[in-house]
C-alpha cells in the first residue's frame, strides 16, 4: 500500500493527513488539526505528526502563499518552506508545494455537491475558476485541455479593490488611509474584513454601535462576533457590514468569471462562504456577480456554485499525489 502525507497549509490552522488510494478512491487514514501561529518551523509542525509513521514515499502541501522554484514564504506566517529540504529532513522522497487555491482547485475535482447560487445557470464543459475568502482571498483557475483540467495557481486576491458606488468610494478612502495607499481586495474579502468594513461603517455614523457587542468584541474574535451578529439580524451596523461583504464578493467573482470564462462553473470555497451562506444566497451576491454592465451576457448563466466541504484543498493534495505525482 502506497501511503502520501497531504496538507492544507493555512495562515490559521494546519491539516495533516496519511492517505492511501484503492481503485482511484482516496482513502483518509489518519488526520490531525494544528494552529498554525504555535509553530516556529513549518518542518517541527510536520515531525509532530509523523511520529511513529512509517511508509510515507510522497507528499504534498497547499501553502498559502506564492510558490517559487518549489519555495514558499508564506503570506500571514514567519515561515520560508523549501521542498528540497524538507526531502532531506522527513526523509521523504517525493515532496512538492501547491498555492492553496492550486490545491483547493484540484479539491473541487473530487467533490460532486455544491450549492448553486445561479438560478439561470447552465453546466458546460469547459474551464473552472475558484475564488476562496479565508484569512485571505485566494483565486485559481481550472484550464481544461479537452481530456483533463489543470490547476494554476494565482495572486488575484491582492489585486486592488474598485468600488461601485458612492459608499464604496468612501469605503476605498477610509482603507487607504489605513493601510497608506494600496488596497488590495483581501482587505476586505477575508476573516479582518469584516472589522475594516465594520470600521468604516461606525465612521461614517452608518447606524448606533451597540455597546455589548463592542464589549464582546474585547473578548472573543472580533470578526466572529460582527458576522454573527450579521447573520442574526442582531445588529444594523453588523447587519450592513454583511450585506457589504456579499455585494463586493460578489463583484470580484464576477470579474474573476469575465476574466477567465469559465464554463464549468466558478467555485465559492474557503472557510467563510459556508458559515455566511443564507446571506450569500438572499441575492446581494448574485447582483453584484451580474453587474458587469454590457458585457453581464458573457456570465449571466455560468453555475456559481458553493464549496461546503472544508477539506477540499486537502483532497486536492492528496489528489495531486497520486495523479501528478505518482502515477508518472
Amino acid at each position: 500500500m502506497q501511503k502520501i502525507l497531504a496538507g492544507d497549509v493555512g495562515g490559521t490552522k494546519t491539516v495533516l493527513a496519511i492517505f492511501s488510494q484503492d481503485s482511484g478512491e482516496l482513502i483518509e487514514h489518519r488526520k490531525q488539526t494544528f494552529p498554525s501561529g504555535q509553530h516556529t518551523e513549518f518542518v517541527d509542525l510536520v515531525e509532530e505528526f509523523l511520529q511513529g509513521e512509517e511508509g510515507v514515499s510522497t507528499a504534498v502541501f497547499g501553502i498559502a502563499g506564492p510558490i517559487n522554484d518549489q519555495k514558499c514564504i508564506t503570506t500571514n506566517l514567519p515561515w520560508m518552506i523549501d521542498a528540497s529540504a524538507l526531502r532531506e529532513q522527513l526523509g521523504i522522497e517525493n515532496v512538492y508545494l501547491l498555492n492553496d487555491l492550486e490545491s483547493a482547485a484540484y479539491g473541487v475535482l473530487q467533490l460532486d455537491a455544491f450549492f448553486e447560487l445561479n438560478p439561470n445557470s447552465t453546466s458546460k464543459q469547459g474551464h473552472k475558476a475558484v475564488i476562496a475568502a479565508g484569512t485571505g482571498l485566494g483565486e485559481a483557475i481550472l484550464f481544461f485541455d479537452g481530456a483533463q483540467y489543470h490547476a494554476m495557481p494565482t495572486e488575484g486576491g491582492h489585486t486592488e479593490f474598485a468600488p461601485q458606488n458612492a459608499l464604496e468610494d468612501s469605503l476605498l478612502v477610509f482603507l487607504r488611509e489605513r493601510f497608506n495607499g494600496h488596497v488590495s481586495l483581501e482587505r476586505i474579502l477575508s476573516g479582518d474584513g469584516f472589522g475594516h468594513l465594520y470600521d468604516f461603517l461606525k465612521s461614517i455614523d452608518f447606524a448606533p454601535f451597540n455597546e455589548q457587542l463592542e464589549f464582546d468584541m474585547q473578548s472573543q474574535d472580533r470578526n466572529a462576533v460582527i458576522s454573527e451578529a450579521g447573520m442574526m439580524g442582531q445588529d444594523v451596523l453588523c447587519q450592513e457590514v454583511v450585506r457589504l461583504f456579499c455585494r463586493i464578493y460578489g463583484v470580484e467573482a464576477g470579474s474573476f468569471a469575465l476574466k477567465t470564462l469559465p464554463a464549468g462553473g466558478i467555485y465559492i470555497a474557503g472557510g467563510i462562504a459556508p458559515k455566511i451562506r443564507s446571506a450569500l444566497q438572499n441575492g446581494e451576491f448574485m447582483q453584484g456577480f451580474l453587474d458587469k454592465g454590457r458585457m453581464t451576457h458573457a456570465i449571466e448563466n455560468i453555475p456559481v456554485r458553493i464549496v461546503d466541504n472544508p477539506e477540499a484543498p486537502l483532497l486536492g493534495a492528496a489528489y495531486y499525489a497520486f495523479q501528478k505525482v505518482l502515477a508518472n
